[in-house]
């Protein structure tokens, strides 16, 4: 029997919950709260990080009283395909538009398993990204470019 009594994903997993809910309270220190019923720009933002702290607290004292586990290597495909397909948003929400940079971030987002297969992702791709222009441009009504500008300008 093992004397290690840490569950090392979750205590560190806790950590980082607690290091995120932290440095949004120190981000948001300057805001005005307000109230219940007439919030401040602050208040979401503290409310939702008092709860990840919650949520921090809970998973490091599992991590410490679960018995041991270690931490799974890392794989660099499902890291690197993650990292790209934000970057691939970044660069082309502004640029593309999002019905093409939602359907080409979730392409490369399918790479990051082995199990991908093109034409279902390109499929999903397409069928998220309507729902995208649908829900962000259509039903909140925010000022969204669904196509690039100079496409049907």
């Amino acid at each position: 029997m093992s004397t290690r009594r840490i569950d090392w994903p979750d205590f560190l997993f806790g950590l980082f919950l607690l290091l995120v809910a932290t440095g949004t309270l120190v981000a948001t220190r300057k805001l005005s709260i307000g109230s219940a019923a007439n919030m401040g720009p602050g208040y979401m933002p503290r409310v939702i990080a008092i709860a990840v702290i919650g949520f921090g607290l809970f998973f490091v004292g599992r991590g410490l009283i679960r018995a041991y586990q270690g931490i799974a290597r890392v794989h660099l495909r499902p890291l690197f395909a993650i990292v790209l397909s934000v970057a691939v948003f970044a660069l082309l929400a502004e640029l593309a538009g999002l019905a093409i940079s939602a359907t080409v971030t979730i392409i490369a987002a399918a790479f990051a398993t082995r199990e991908v297969r093109p034409l279902e992702a390109v499929v999903f791709g397409v069928l998220m990204a309507a729902l995208s222009v649908l829900l962000f441009v259509s039903a909140l009504s925010l000022p969204v470019p669904v196509w690039p500008a100079d496409l049907f300008g």
